[in-house]
């Protein structure tokens, strides 16, 4: 025998799930978002195989499209390690077909702790490489990363990303 409780409460249920999911997405889906895009670092020399080296002349590309040259951006390189990386800090070489930048940043603080993101043995370290970039014109574009550390294979590195996100119109 159904009460009339149980009955309004399984009625509820369902929008109410709804509900839920449609605030996750729309909280969780960002439109500013413009392109995200990670690249694993693999090395294979024959008889050495891993995914968490990366040799300084391996060179990580990234090719994106921009359809607003209106707007201001900002872009972030991501660099996923795990705790296999032996340093501190981090020097990379940026660079595209407008300029070439050198960026050095810290994947941990004096005391050894990793900063960054972890998940599941992954420490993902967000770095800000401009915070308002202008594209001259819509179009094509590439974007070039490779490692500027002293190691010719730099341990510990699993992917590297870039992100470009819109910045608000004013």
């Amino acid at each position: 025998m159904k009460t009339a409780k149980a009955s309004k409460f399984k009625s509820l249920i369902g929008p109410l799930w709804i509900g839920l999911c449609a605030a996750f997405f729309l909280t969780n889906c960002r439109s500013d978002i413009v392109y995200s895009q990670f690249s694993p670092i693999s090395y294979s020399d024959g008889a050495m195989s891993s995914s968490d080296k990366w040799h300084m002349d391996s060179v990580v590309r990234f090719d994106y499209t921009i359809v607003d040259a209106q707007t201001d951006y900002q872009l972030l390189v991501y660099v996923r390690h795990t705790e296999r990386y032996p340093y501190q800090n981090m020097w990379l070489f940026v660079e595209d077909s407008l300029r070439k930048d050198t960026i050095e940043f810290y994947l941990a603080d004096d005391r050894g702790q990793w900063l960054g993101n972890k998940h599941h043995g992954f420490i993902e370290m967000p770095v800000l490489l401009e915070s308002n970039y202008h594209y001259p014109d819509t179009g094509h574009y590439s974007l070039s990363i490779r490692h500027g550390m002293r190691d010719s294979l730099l341990r510990g590195i699993t992917d590297v990303g870039i992100e470009i996100i819109r910045n608000g119109k004013e």
